[in-house]
């Protein structure tokens, strides 16, 4: 009924929504001639080349995969890891996950809090055991209690189900392991949404490689797709949005650009 209000009042003449590609392209498309914003998630991605720093990595990767129980649209779901350092990072990343403490967000020591409901806990423990049925391993985690979820760690999850291929918005990460960059680059792009991406390597040839080919909003070199400042244009592709937010770029968007042309040939002008 709001919305409805927003939509169909002529003096409201921009819309913004953050919220599920469902009822958000509704909306655009029930916005008919007014402006609309929409930001509506991801299953942001990282591609760890040998060359990065994992030691600058590790602590990033557990904030990125796991801060506010993974509730952010820009939490890391997928981990694409080149072989060379596969098993060095997976080892550090299981024992600094092990670490984590689940408890009450409101007490300075939790990492790891409450679900936003029932409902989402449900779901995420449906979708990682069917990503088990279908042959993925659980590293770590993988269990529910109450709202409460653990921090969960997959592998051998095929792109195609639920926790790989739609936004889990939950404190589980799938890992892939990969060989040559380009592989990597076409699996982050194996997705409906285009947020955010992270690219870990000092080879600024890749960087800028990765910013031509990845099918994204916003490429993040050497740090993870979580970062975001709210000076910076941010928004996504394909089913993660439509325009940009971010200080100048939102008021661009809220912007009705008005053209005076003023020929002052031949003509006496005062002021």
């Amino acid at each position: 009924e709001a919305a409805d209000i927003l939509l169909t009042d002529d003096r409201v003449k921009m819309v913004t929504f953050t919220g599920s590609p469902a009822i958000g392209w509704e909306l655009k498309k029930r916005a008919y001639k007014k402006k609309v914003t929409l930001e509506l998630g991801g299953n942001a991605a990282v591609v760890m080349e040998p060359d990065a720093n994992l030691d600058f990595v590790l602590p990033r990767m557990i904030m990125g995969s796991f801060s506010y129980s993974g509730q952010i649209c820009i939490s890391i779901q997928r981990i694409f890891l080149h072989e060379k350092i596969y098993d060095r990072f997976m080892a550090d990343f299981i024992q600094a996950t092990k670490k984590l403490k689940m408890g009450n967000p409101l007490e300075e020591e939790t990492d790891i809090g409450p679900m936003i409901n029932l409902d989402a806990a449900k779901q995420t423990e449906e979708w990682v055991e069917e990503a088990v049925e279908n042959g993925a391993r659980t590293v770590l985690g993988g269990k529910r209690d109450g709202v409460m979820f653990e921090p969960t760690i997959l592998e051998n999850v095929k792109p195609e189900l639920r926790i790989s291929w739609i936004e889990a918005f939950a404190p589980v990460v799938v890992i892939y392991r990969y060989k040559d960059f380009e592989e990597a680059l076409r699996g982050v792009n194996h997705s409906i949404y285009g947020l955010q991406a992270g690219i870990f390597t000092s080879d600024l040839k890749k960087a800028f490689q990765a910013f031509d080919v990845l099918d994204v909003g916003g490429v993040i070199i050497n740090d993870i797709p979580t970062f975001r400042v709210d000076h910076m244009p941010y928004g996504g592709v394909k089913e993660s949005g439509f325009g940009r937010e971010g200080l100048r770029y939102a008021i661009e968007e809220m912007t009705e650009i008005k053209l005076m042309a003023l020929n002052l040939r031949g003509q006496t002008c005062k002021t």
